[in-house]
């Protein structure tokens, strides 16, 4: 063995132990659906909007609570400002040689502090913003259930293309084992002398066409189960092994029409739509007046030195004031901005009934597809199904002819190859169901039956 070949199988052994370093997981449909939901970046988002939205309640809520504050400061003045007030505005000031008397404003050292309050008594934005947070909530817990609608459609899909990979991957290695026995019976009639060479040969290609075929499905089953795993949200170096089951195909009672308003994504535009509503309330809340209280109370000290810790006998003067107010705002006029802004929100409105009115649309179409796939393919698998019967009667039938010599060993391979088609068509017929029957369930807003 050369060294390149020895790193080989090195290489080879090394990912054959780090394969079976995981025991394997086994699942089934339902469970690979609620381990997405519990670990999918996408449903931990939308919980955490849900989380979110009891905080944008709180805030809009604070904008009715009282709003209190303390505010405190210190002041140094190196230059107090002057004022000249003439010598007139005194008694006997007329007779003074100086037209104005100089006197100095305030304190160098200044100081204080106080508490302020500020409630809002009546605003009819704050009370629509209010209205606007709830609705909020409301709007991502429909979000949520379109999330998880999305990653139920997401699994369910993944999951049943691996199923059908592993459903070929068998066929292929059932007809593999078929091929081998055939190989043996002609390399026993070959080393007597009763077969061809070619004969050997031509078996020999089939059965390379077939591990070919094999390695390619094993391939394509690893990259699917990697996409599963991705999209469970579960570690792609994690093996899994899916249930042993066969899926149910049943004929559906379709009817003509669904009720398209249980649908989560027109739940969602409506809500969203409500939102726009609050917005537009919350823009001609800009006309209506305010009313507001506010309060304040202050202990200020002031003098010729620092004056925290001294009090009027280091000549620093400590007193308090305090001031309540009501306050009115009446908006007159603001240039048309006001108006500007409704109107904007009124165009938002009017472009989302536009996108409702569509997606109605679009959800009648999607279950009308779904509903002729979900027919078509019900017959396709009848169809298919009575074909892999004819086809393993055909192949049955063949090898007995061929061991007594009544039929062709390229009748015997095309048998085999037939088998495999009409095995591989009935697995994309039952995949190509079970597809729309997720569309179907989708349609009918009944994708959590599956979890």
């Amino acid at each position: 063995m050369n060294f390149k070949s020895l790193k080989y199988s090195l290489f080879i052994a090394f990912m054959a132990g780090t394969s079976f370093a995981q025991e394997s997981q086994v699942i089934d449909l339902r469970e690979a659906i609620n381990y997405a939901l519990e670990n999918k970046a996408e449903a931990k988002k939308a919980q955490l909007q849900i989380e979110n939205s009891e905080y944008l309640i709180q805030e809009a809520r604070a904008g009715a609570l009282p709003n209190i504050s303390a505010n405190g400061s210190i002041t140094y003045n190196p230059i107090l400002q002057e004022t000249a007030i003439p010598s007139s505005s005194f008694p006997g000031g007329e007779q003074s040689p100086d037209p104005f008397i100089i006197l100095a404003m305030g304190q160098k050292w200044n100081a204080i502090g106080g508490v302020t309050l500020n409630q809002n008594l009546f605003d009819k934005t704050v009370f629509t913003g209010l209205k606007a947070a709830k609705t909020t909530r409301e709007f991502y817990l429909i979000n949520a259930e379109l999330t998880d609608e999305q990653v139920i459609e997401r699994v369910a899909t993944a999951y049943y293309n691996v199923y059908v990979q592993k459903e070929q991957l068998s066929t292929i290695e059932e007809s593999m084992t078929n091929v081998e026995k055939t190989r043996s019976i002609i390399k026993s009639l070959f080393d007597n002398g009763l077969a061809r060479e070619i004969d050997l040969d031509r078996v020999d290609v089939q059965l390379t066409n077939l591990k070919s075929s094999r390695q390619q499905l094993i391939n394509a089953v690893s990259l699917l189960e990697n996409s599963l795993k991705f999209y469970m949200g579960m570690p792609i170096a994690q093996p899994i092994e899916l249930a042993d089951n066969e899926f149910q195909v049943e004929e559906f009672l379709l009817a003509d029409q669904v009720n398209t308003e249980s649908r989560t994504e027109l739940k969602l535009l409506n809500k969203q739509s409500e939102l726009l509503e609050l917005q537009k309330e919350a823009r001609k809340a800009a006309y209506y007046p305010s009313l507001s209280l506010s309060a304040g109370y202050n202990y200020m000290g002031q003098g010729d030195k620092f004056p925290i810790g001294s009090g009027l006998e280091n000549g620093v003067y400590w007193s308090d004031f305090a001031s309540i107010s009501l306050n009115l705002r009446v908006p007159i006029f603001s240039g048309f901005a006001n108006r500007a802004r409704v109107s904007q929100a009124d165009i938002e409105l009017r472009q989302l009934e536009q996108d409702i009115a569509d997606t109605k649309l679009g959800l009648d179409l999607e279950y009308q597809n779904a509903k002729t796939q979900i027919e078509n393919s019900y017959i396709d698998i009848e169809n298919q199904g009575e074909n892999v019967k004819l086809a393993e009667k055909v192949v049955n039938n063949t090898q007995s002819n061929y061991q007594l010599g009544l039929a062709t060993l390229t009748d015997l391979l095309e048998a085999e190859s037939a088998l495999v088609n009409a095995r591989n068509n009935y697995s994309n017929a039952v995949l190509q169901f079970k597809l729309a029957e997720i569309q179907l369930l989708k349609s009918k807003a009944e994708l959590n039956s599956l979890k």
